[in-house]
């Protein structure tokens, strides 16, 4: 059975009420508890594992004494475990509810990739100049490593989970990450573009107007809308799931960084039809990943919470109340 592992430092005045809502749950298994022993902040020292289907219910319950705010409360992924009586207490308490998503780890996976250090932008400005050289080579290769290299889906998610959890400071530090991080962006592939006409580095099948990589980019499209849905979907399954090799599809098939990219150029090369395009694929590609992101937040929340209602409402019903 899959399980997390919680740290908490708990005031002594608490600890009684703590160490009993952990014990009357079976979900609960290798209890510690050492008293005066912690330090920064001071007091008693509470280990547990918990089951990872019942993580949400117990997190929530030891934030609801605000053991969050007057302690501490650590939490770590358990990557192997090897008890039975974990495995009959999952199958016997939680039964579909095991596989469960623990709600805090998946919000603390998408805050990390919502902060933007100098190399949110760095990321983004070589992903551009890489996509930049796709573009005038007519090399499908390059593009698919400027959407490996762009971090900017971390961003639009971040997004995604302020509106879910109407956190406006979240919305508005990603959307002005990506604003800033795609006009600096356009900003630098533009003077580079600048720098391959004026030394006619580009492609000879690109200078006659053959340009393959460019027109696929700019013709946004039922398609084009409906891979970004796809795409939406999958990458907040996949951050809830902790799938990495699904994420990883998830940043090549998202039309922003070449968009971008392909502004820039466009724009160096005087295509105007394709500024235009790759502008509305940009801006198109980016509200689609919000709209749908915010949707599956919200829709596997609803999910997970009504199977936890139904056990509930099993488990009543089995025990006669």
């Amino acid at each position: 059975m899959d399980m997390i592992h919680i740290r908490a430092v708990s005031p002594p005045d608490l600890t009684d009420e703590v160490v009993a809502l952990l014990s009357d749950d079976p979900c609960v298994l290798d209890l510690i508890v050492l008293r005066d022993v912690a330090r920064n902040p001071d007091g008693d020292s509470i280990a547990c594992d918990v089951l990872t289907g019942a993580a949400n219910d117990v997190l929530r319950r030891l934030r609801a004494v605000r053991l969050d705010q007057r302690g501490s409360l650590v939490i770590e992924p358990v990557d192997m475990a090897f008890s039975g009586r974990a495995a009959e207490g999952g199958r016997r308490e939680l039964g579909p509810l095991s596989r469960a998503p623990v709600w805090e780890q998946v919000e603390a996976r998408i805050r990390a990739g919502g902060r933007y250090p100098p190399s949110f932008y760095l990321y983004l400005v070589v992903a551009g100049l890489i996509g930049s050289v796709g573009i005038v080579t007519n090399s499908p290769i390059l593009i698919v490593a400027a959407m490996v290299v762009g971090p900017e889906y971390g961003a639009i998610v971040s997004v995604a989970l302020g509106i879910d959890r109407s956190h406006p400071a979240m919305v508005r530090g990603g959307l002005a990450a990506l604003g800033a991080g795609f006009l600096l962006t356009m900003a630098v592939t533009f003077l580079f573009a600048l720098f391959i006409r004026g030394f006619g580095l580009q492609s000879e099948a690109f200078d006659q107007g053959l340009r393959p990589v460019s027109h696929l980019i700019d013709t946004p499209n039922f398609l084009s809308v409906a891979v970004a849905v796809l795409a939406g979907i999958v990458g907040i399954v996949s951050l809830t799931e902790a799938r990495t090799s699904a994420l990883l599809g998830v940043f090549i098939s998202v039309t922003t960084i070449p968009a971008a990219a392909d502004v820039a150029v466009s724009t160096a090369f005087t295509s105007w039809s394709d500024v235009r395009g790759s502008a509305i694929q940009l801006v198109v590609n980016i509200l689609v990943l919000i709209v749908v992101g915010t949707a599956a937040l919200k829709t596997q929340r609803a999910v997970w919470r009504r199977v936890g209602l139904r056990r509930d409402r099993d488990r009543r019903l089995t025990r006669g109340d």
